[in-house]
């Protein structure tokens, strides 16, 4: 009986290993293709007769690629573009190919002079067969879009002149730019107490953001993106009594900074 026990497990000891060898005989390459170049890089400058950029990648000849798509971001990290861009390699001139079948896929997409000045930057994918659709390639790109820097403007600061400790106030401020609203970058108010020393928070930070996202319950903004900055505050009740300075001022992305409203504040 121990004899023929010993027998079938070595025997499926055998089938088992066996099993395990032949597995190993297939061996493939997932992605079978090389980047050879993207584009653009460098400096973009706006073209009033042509505003469109193209966008390229190119693969060695060999290359096995199935769909290529890109996404391109704006210097704020905002995906500009609603769903994926497809590039094509049909050597069609309307996309930016000149010759078909050759493995450089290209397409064009738009940017205007509303378009902030900054870096961007361009996210290229494919599907495969074994790993789906993956990121493969990036670039980024200096963008100039052709305008004169202009530093903002702000005005129309919504505030109230006392205030009581422990209570909530929204207080809001317009910002201009003659650039656009895209280049605006930073909004913020400064706070200084009674004794003219200027308030920092425990990460280190002075300069407090102020919102335009259309969050009316955590910011007290109404519309997001109309160009009116609002933020939510709560003076503690321990706070210092006394007149409270406060600084606001807006910076574009070109590094230009607002003119800069002061307002005084009675915490009682």
């Amino acid at each position: 009986m121990k004899k023929a026990i010993y027998l079938i497990l070595f025997s499926a000891l055998i089938f088992i290993s066996c099993e395990k060898e032949f597995s190993g005989v297939v061996d493939y390459t997932p992605d079978n293709f090389q980047v050879i170049s993207v584009a653009p890089s460098g400096e973009v400058i706006y073209n009033a007769m042509d505003s469109l950029i193209t966008i390229r990648i190119n693969f060695a000849q060999n290359s096995k690629v199935a769909q290529v798509t890109c996404d391109i971001y704006s210097p704020d990290n905002r995906r500009m573009n609603s769903s994926p861009i497809i590039l094509f390699d049909t050597g069609n001139p309307e996309f930016g190919d000149s010759v078909a079948n050759d493995n450089k896929f290209a397409n064009k997409f738009p940017l205007s002079t509303y378009d902030p000045v900054g870096v961007y930057s361009i996210r290229f994918y494919t599907s495969t067969l074994y790993s789906g659709n993956k990121q493969i390639a990036q670039t980024s790109f200096d963008y100039n879009n052709g305008q004169e820097n202009i530093a903002p403007v702000i005005s129309n600061l919504v505030m109230p002149a006392m205030v009581s400790a422990g209570q909530t106030i929204t207080f809001s401020v317009d910002v201009a730019d003659a650039n656009g609203l895209n280049d605006i970058e930073f909004v913020f108010y400064e706070a200084f107490n009674p004794d003219g020393v200027k308030i920092v928070n425990s990460q280190g930070i002075s300069q407090f953001p102020m919102f335009d996202d259309g969050n009316t319950q955590n910011n007290g903004d109404l519309v997001a993106n109309d160009g009116t900055y609002s933020v939510r505050l709560t003076f503690p009740a321990n706070v210092q009594i006394g007149l409270w300075r406060f600084e606001f001022q807006a910076r574009d992305r070109g590094g230009l900074f607002s003119n800069k409203i002061v307002h005084n504040i009675l915490v009682e």
